[in-house]
């Protein structure tokens, strides 16, 4: 793609990225067979292309964002699925996130939009906050039918849907520690415990931490260690996601130093893709970029570290048929496709593999909330596939597919790490049935 930008413009090394990104576009349309937006609502500026031609009309001329950018914008779910499919190389991640940061910076939003993003970036990255709130759903479900009836409300409606009618207790896996190995030590590894993870499913850690430490790899959950930054980087609140980054980068450099790290485990692939990215995002801080790039190298999803590792005969072979969703931060913001399939036949589960895999189930962070329309679509599309495996039983590996896939099926949605744990000998995951 011709781009015109001045020497001035490019002076800046976000436009300079965002010009290089920009210029690798062909133009071809591959993107628009697997991108959600445009599969769902038939309009190209909800393609990734159309996304792309607005982005660049929009820096080119360094206006600030108006109505009809922010909405098609808005409607990106950051799936990915079009970097897959792009012949070209395209880095569509690091473009749709640097004008979601221009929005953020131009673009004065209606005061009730305003409102409820300001909520969710100061409740989400926080557990304890994050508790209170689901705990005080209970009070605001009488009102969701109300609020659905309002365009503006509706995403209000929907967070008190997908609230839980009961928060499980705070796990003591969460506290910063050191579990050590069971068996003869072959590793050390940091776990992030999470944010809203750790609140909405404490056993998916803490299944980590049991499997880990029978397979001899001591866990620790280190002194510091905060929300990613995801949530808020994906809402273009830039200055506020790299706080969160540093914060990260020096819980896990300090526990480098002090015992050396063979990685650092992530059981959240949306956590997951934003931490393997800090070395870019923290690229121009010269006190971080080295430290940044470090535990970008680090960080590992569970299953990616687990087959990196040799595992030993399985306790028990469950034999189950599973569904298993590929989450869209997994199969196309890390590339991790083969290791989490391969794990769970090793263990002796059939898994099965949903017909539209590459298409998002409409979780994406915060987008089940702010975008309910599109996303419930898209869960409906996602279930609908998943439900005709005939598996009784779904697992992924990211707790917002979890929570958006279980909101729409009666099928038990388990993190795989679980059926894993389960296997090599640990407890059977709730909801999930009996062996025959």
């Amino acid at each position: 793609m011709q781009t015109t930008f001045s020497l001035a413009q490019l002076a800046d090394p976000h436009v300079a990225e965002a010009e290089k990104i920009l210029r690798k576009c062909v133009h071809c349309g591959f993107c628009t067979a697997t991108c959600p937006t445009y599969v769902t609502l038939g309009n190209e500026l909800d393609s990734p292309r159309g996304r792309i031609y607005l982005i660049k009309d929009m820096l080119e001329n360094g206006r600030p964002a108006d109505e009809e950018i922010v909405t098609h914008i808005d409607r990106c779910l950051s799936c990915l699925a079009c970097m897959t499919t792009c012949p070209s190389g395209v880095h569509y991640m690091h473009l749709v996130d640097h004008a979601r940061a221009h929005i953020q910076q131009t673009y004065r939003r209606p005061l009730i939009d305003r409102a409820i993003r300001a909520l969710l970036a100061q409740v989400l990255p926080y557990p304890a906050r994050f508790r209170a709130a689901l705990k005080l759903a209970s009070f605001g479900r009488p009102f969701a039918p109300l609020f659905a009836r309002v365009k503006g409300l509706r995403p209000l409606a929907a967070m008190l849907a997908m609230a839980p009618r009961s928060v499980p207790a705070a796990s003591p896996v969460s506290k910063p520690a050191t579990h050590a190995a069971t068996a003869q030590r072959r590793g050390r590894v940091a776990l992030l415990t999470g944010c809203a993870q750790s609140v909405l499913d404490p056993a998916i850690n803490e299944a980590t931490v049991r499997l880990l430490t029978r397979l001899g790899v001591e866990v620790v959950v280190p002194q510091g260690e905060g929300c990613c930054g995801a949530l808020v980087h994906h809402m273009g609140r830039e200055e506020a996601a790299l706080t969160a980054a540093r914060n990260n980068v020096d819980a896990w450099t300090r526990e480098v130093e002090r015992g050396g790290l063979d990685a650092i485990v992530i059981t959240a692939s949306g956590c997951g893709t934003t931490i393997k990215d800090y070395g870019f995002m923290l690229r121009l801080d010269p006190a971080y970029a080295g430290k940044a790039a470090r535990v970008s190298a680090l960080a590992k999803d569970v299953t990616e570290y687990l087959a990196s590792i040799q595992l030993p005969e399985p306790a028990l072979e469950p034999g189950l048929a599973v569904a298993y969703h590929s989450a869209c931060s997994m199969q196309h913001g890390q590339k991790i496709t083969r290791q989490p399939k391969d794990l769970l036949k090793r263990a002796g589960f059939d898994v099965r593999e949903p017909k539209e895999g590459h298409l998002c189930c409409g979780s994406a962070g915060t987008y089940n909330i702010l975008q309910p329309e599109i996303a419930g679509k898209l869960r409906s599309r996602k279930v609908a596939n998943i439900e005709a495996t005939g598996a009784p039983l779904v697992a992924t590996g990211n707790i917002g597919c979890m929570t958006q896939i279980g909101g729409g099926t009666r099928l038990p949605v388990v993190h795989t790490v679980e059926l894993l744990d389960w296997a090599y000998g640990g407890p059977r995951p709730e909801g999930v049935g009996a062996v025959p």
